[in-house]
């Protein structure tokens, strides 16, 4: 039996062939409908006054080793009520929080020994939630920016000292100053007193070699 002709098999595949899907127009509505979800993160009532990308680390006490937290943002967060700052970082991709704590005036931050892009500070830390004594390292991609951390937390550290605080050593400054001013015009005083008395005895002294010289 012959094989038919490519010519003729493409015909047949031609006739074969299912017609096209028409588009009507139509719109399927879908069976569940989503609404939209505020989230919350927390952050609402607070201003950025610093937003770094950063890698963060914890000592582990336990193992005596460093122990990386996460890569992601680092930052200085302040209450647009109490004005108290807090430092929040979270892991860039699942946004977990790894650093959660308030920045306090006794805190102080420190360069890491060996590594200009790293710094060092001490805190209680929230972030697993519950509160934690933490060694916390954290490591910037340049010089500047731990620079310019270091920098802003200090200044926050040093403006969350209670105002009562400040207010009383500027009144001990200005007791100190006012004691000085005393003691030197105490001082400028007693120094005219015993040149008066000087130029007294002075006097005094020549009136009696007068006398005795008149009297010889």
């Amino acid at each position: 039996m012959a094989s038919k002709e490519p010519d003729q098999e493409h015909r047949e595949d031609e006739d074969a062939a299912p017609a096209e899907e028409e588009d009507t127009g139509a719109q399927i509505a879908p069976i569940i409908k989503l609404e939209e979800v505020a989230v919350s993160t927390g952050e609402e009532n607070e201003d950025p006054i610093l937003d770094l990308k950063s890698k963060l680390y914890r000592f582990d006490k336990e193992g005596n080793q460093w122990k990386e937290r996460g890569a992601g943002t680092v930052k200085l967060l302040k209450h647009k009520e109490t004005g108290k700052v807090r430092l929040v970082m979270r892991q860039s991709k699942t946004l977990k929080i790894c650093a959660n704590h308030l920045v306090l005036p006794t805190m102080t931050v420190q360069e890491h020994a060996g590594n200009d892009k790293s710094c060092l500070w001490h805190a209680s830390d929230y972030a697993d939630g519950e509160l934690k004594d933490e060694l916390f390292c954290i490591r910037f991609a340049s010089v500047k920016n731990c620079k310019t951390f270091m920098q802003k937390f200090q200044e926050v550290a040093e403006s969350q000292k209670p105002k009562e605080e400040n207010k009383d050593a500027s009144a001990a400054a200005g007791l100190l100053e006012k004691l000085s001013v005393d003691e030197k015009k105490t001082e400028d005083k007693a120094g005219e007193e015993k040149k008066e008395t000087e130029a007294i005895e002075k006097a005094d002294s020549e009136k009696k070699d007068g006398e005795a010289a008149s009297s010889t």
